[in-house]
Order: C-alpha cells, then sequence, then structure tokens
C-alpha cells in the first residue's frame, strides 16, 4: 500500500520512504515486461515516439522508454512534495549510492571512480582545465573527435600554456581499414610532447570502433601519460569495460543509447588519475569526498530525480541483457549493410565488419546532398537521421536502437533515393 503524504511528513522512517520509491518503480515497470514481444526483446510500443516517426538519430539523443518516463515523473512529484526533504535530506541518499552503483558496474569499475556528470563534455571540460598541463605539453586527437571532447582543449590552452594538434583520418578509407592501421596511425600522429592522447571508443560520424586497448598500450610506450576515451556512443550499445580498456578516463552520455533522462552523463576517473584532476568547480564536498570521484560532481543542488531515474534506465538495460542487446543491435547493422549493398545509387561508408563497426553508419546517397536528403526524409516521410558534409563524407548517419526494425531500415534507403 502506498503510503500517506502525511506518515511521509510525520516522519515514518526509512521504510515508508524506501516504500515510496518502490510504489513508484512498481508502477513505472508495469509496462517494461518484454514478455509478450516475439524475441523478448522492448519493442516500439514500450517507448513514447510519435506514431509515424521513424526515428534513426539515436546517435544523436535516445529516446526513454515509457518506464523510465513514468519513473522520472514519479520521483519529480515525490521531490515537490517536500523539496528539502528529498533534495537534502536522507531519503534519497541510498537510491542515489544504488545508481552509483550499476553505474560503476556498467562500466567494469569501483563506485569510488565513477562521478556522474551531466555529459560527456562536461568530462572534457574538466580535464582541459583541471590535468596538470603545461607548457611542453601537447594535447593529441583525430578528426574524428567529436567537438564536446576537443573544442574545450584549444579554449584552455592558450592560459594553460600548452599545445593542441589535430590529425586527419582520411573518410575515404574507413571502409578499408584494419585494426593494425587505426594503431599505426595513431602511432605515426604521436609526438616526443604528447601527454594526453583523446580518442572515441567509437567515433559520432562513421561508426569506427577503435582498438583502444592496443592503441593505449602503444601510446604509453611513447610517453602518454593520459588516456581520455569518448564513450558517448558505447555505453549501452557495447559491453564496456574501462580497464580492459586501459583507459584512464572514460566518459559518456546517458541520454543517448543508455535512454535515460536528458542531462546525464558518466564519467570513470582512475582512482591515480584523480590526485592529478582539479575538481572544475567546488562547493562544500571537497573535504567529505577525497580521494573519491565524487569531488567532480560537487556543485551543490542538482536534478536528483533525474540522477534517480537513471537507476531505472540502468535496471531497464540490465533486464534487457548486453548479450541480447548487442546481438539485436548487430544484426540490424547487418541488415542495414545488406540493403545498401542491394541498392544501386547508394555507398557504405562505414567499417564493413562488426568488430570495427557499431550501430550507426553512414550512408552516401550518390550525387546528392546529405543535407538536402536529411531535410527531405524528415519533411516529406517523418524520417529522422543525421546528414554529414565534411571533406571526404556526404552521407546519412543512420543509428539504429531496439525501437527500430528493418522495415524502418528499408523504409529510410527507400526515401533517400526516391
Amino acid at each position: 500500500m502506498r503510503p500517506s503524504r502525511r506518515q511521509l511528513l510525520q516522519g515514518a522512517g526509512a521504510a515508508a520512504l524506501l516504500a515510496e520509491l518502490g510504489w513508484i518503480r512498481e508502477r513505472a515497470f508495469a509496462s517494461a515486461d518484454t514478455s509478450s514481444s516475439p524475441d523478448g526483446m522492448p519493442g516500439r510500443d514500450r517507448y513514447g515516439l510519435e506514431p509515424g516517426l521513424t526515428y534513426l538519430n539515436h546517435a544523436s539523443v535516445g529516446t526513454a522508454p515509457i518506464a523510465v518516463q513514468r519513473a522520472h515523473a514519479g520521483y519529480l512529484e515525490l521531490c515537490e512534495t517536500n523539496p528539502w526533504l528529498y533534495m537534502w535530506s536522507e531519503p534519497w541518499s541510498e537510491p542515489r549510492e544504488t545508481v552509483r552503483a550499476r553505474s560503476a558496474a556498467l562500466l567494469g569499475c569501483s563506485k569510488e571512480e565513477v562521478a556522474i556528470t551531466h555529459n560527456t563534455t562536461e568530462c572534457f571540460n574538466l580535464l582541459a582545465q583541471g590535468l596538470p598541463l603545461g607548457p611542453g605539453d601537447e594535447v593529441l586527437f583525430s578528426s574524428l573527435n567529436h567537438s564536446g571532447a576537443s573544442v574545450c582543449w584549444s579554449h584552455h590552452a592558450a592560459a594553460k600554456g600548452y599545445s593542441v594538434r589535430r590529425f586527419d583520418f582520411d573518410l575515404t578509407r574507413i571502409a578499408t581499414l584494419d585494426a593494425d592501421e587505426i594503431v599505426a596511425r595513431y602511432e605515426r600522429a604521436i609526438g616526443p610532447k604528447t601527454r594526453i592522447l583523446v580518442l572515441p571508443h567509437v567515433d559520432n560520424q562513421v561508426g569506427l570502433r577503435h582498438p583502444v586497448a592496443a592503441i593505449a598500450a602503444m601510446a604509453r610506450e611513447r610517453g602518454v601519460r593520459w588516456i581520455a576515451v569518448d564513450g558517448a556512443q558505447t555505453a549501452g550499445m557495447l559491453p564496456v569495460d574501462v580497464r580492459a580498456l586501459e583507459a584512464d578516463i572514460f566518459a559518456t552520455s546517458c541520454h543517448k543509447w543508455l535512454q535515460s533522462p536528458k542531462g546525464l552523463g558518466l564519467a570513470y576517473v582512475r582512482r591515480d588519475v584523480q590526485r592529478d584532476l582539479r575538481p572544475m568547480w567546488v562547493t562544500w564536498g571537497q573535504e567529505r569526498w577525497r580521494g573519491d570521484a565524487r569531488v567532480f560532481e560537487d556543485y551543490g543542488t542538482r536534478a536528483l530525480p533525474a540522477v534517480i531515474a537513471l537507476g531505472d534506465a540502468l535496471a531497464f538495460q540490465s533486464a534487457i541483457g548486453d548479450s541480447r542487446r548487442t546481438d539485436r543491435l548487430r544484426a540490424l547493422r547487418e541488415t542495414l549493410r545488406d540493403l545498401v549493398a542491394e541498392r544501386p545509387g547508394l555507398t557504405w561508408r562505414s567499417p564493413t565488419g562488426w568488430t570495427l563497426g557499431a550501430s550507426l553508419a553512414a550512408v552516401e546517397v550518390r550525387g546528392r546532398s546529405s543535407t538536402e536528403v536529411a531535410a527531405r526524409l524528415f519533411d516529406e516521410h517523418a524520417i529522422v537521421v543525421r546528414p554529414f558534409a565534411l571533406p571526404g563524407l556526404n552521407a546519412l548517419r543512420i543509428s539504429p536502437n531496439l525501437t527500430n526494425d528493418a522495415g524502418d531500415l528499408e523504409r529510410c534507403l527507400d526515401a533517400a533515393l526516391a
């Protein structure tokens, strides 16, 4: 039975407060049952997408399951019954630690190495300002880096005295690259002053999955001190083990493949790196959280209902299972590749195989502007994709998730050619 507000406000105790949270979660996950789906996967009916919309842009921003939306709404409602109690007192302390523990399990690290941020960009701004970089040090990244992991370095370089260098990947050769060539490209780029290497786990343009561990091992042999990985496109898409990746820092945005409420991210900061890194902002928690990644989220009031709902998003993904989700996304990608091969006028511009690929791929409509094609797909067919018009790449980025099926992919490609 749901406890009354009077019980909660009169201090009925932790049991009643946790019962309230349990009631919200039970209400939310009543709609999360996937047993009626033929493959046991959550279908489109578990999401709130507009009828008739074909959404193939999960690499930009994902859609939260209805269950997670309802949990979030429940936490918002509960918080507003007594904002002081829920923002600054004990009721959500335990649930927040549960979220942190689930986040750590997702990344393969300890909960003391996880900061709950707003997005991937926040983590890279933290690094650009807070790492002990100065004159004679170089920050290195490639043209495949997202701007959220790149712009911050140049912004702070002059004040701190370090240099920033970018090297190019030939986007016309992505489909033919192998892992050794990728490692070699980074090896050629590293110089004697390179102190931090910034790279995507999977880039957001063509979906090239980097052999991060091999790149990290090579880079350390050449004197690189820190390996910072942009994992915005992998947490929730692929199993992640930050220690196996040999990453010093790994950042992700939970609103993409983890399908959380918007405005949430995770940052893994390895324990020994925490000692090197100055927080970007501070309030009262620096002494309390010394020796813990929580010092990097020490900014006072935050949207706690969304943070608690991140736990529901992680639970939703966990119920699906890493292997089942990855198998489904791999099948969608392979279907997309096969459909492209069957259609004259289309060119596959991403890695050919799954080992170096991901559930986002670039498809060129030969002879047509990707920007114009994407606009027409949305205006005339209610299909959402992301266009890229770059040197060496004029393509639609198609990024399907669990809400999609082969029919969505076929509809998109046929409309693009129409």
